[in-house]
């Protein structure tokens, strides 16, 4: 490598410190519960309520699936079971895709403040 690639890499390490100082990855339980604010935290308060019910739901239906004495009742429990708790796992995935999408929206900001503090450096270097 020649120096003015070390020059670059050094600029560049010390350029991802600073942003890395004010761009800090949150953690799971801060993203979560970022979903629940902003323009749709009212639609991720809806599915987080109809997955409680639904999972509430299969429950009692599983409990019933094991305490009726007839097949063809515990079967239908059992369909019931299913269905209910398939409906607690696609409002997971549902709410799993957002914190998703906000994960990359976070990461195009701080693309866009690493561009934009960039184009700050190179108009102070050609004004000196």
């Amino acid at each position: 490598m020649s120096k003015l690639d070390e020059l670059i890499e050094d600029a560049l390490k010390h350029e991802n410190r600073t942003l890395s100082g004010y761009t800090k990855e949150p953690g799971y339980f801060t993203q979560a519960k970022g979903l629940f604010r902003g323009p749709l935290g009212w639609v991720i308060w809806l599915v987080y309520l109809m997955q409680i019910l639904a999972f509430l739901g299969g429950v009692y239906a599983f409990w019933q699936m094991l305490i009726v004495p007839e097949s063809v009742m515990a079967v239908r429990w059992g369909v019931g079971t299913i269905l209910l708790f398939l409906t607690t796992l696609s409002g997971k995935s549902f709410m799993g895709s957002h914190m998703e999408a906000n994960r990359i929206l976070r990461e195009m900001k701080r693309l866009e403040l690493r561009l934009s503090l960039m184009e700050t450096t190179k108009t102070d270097n050609k004004a000196e």
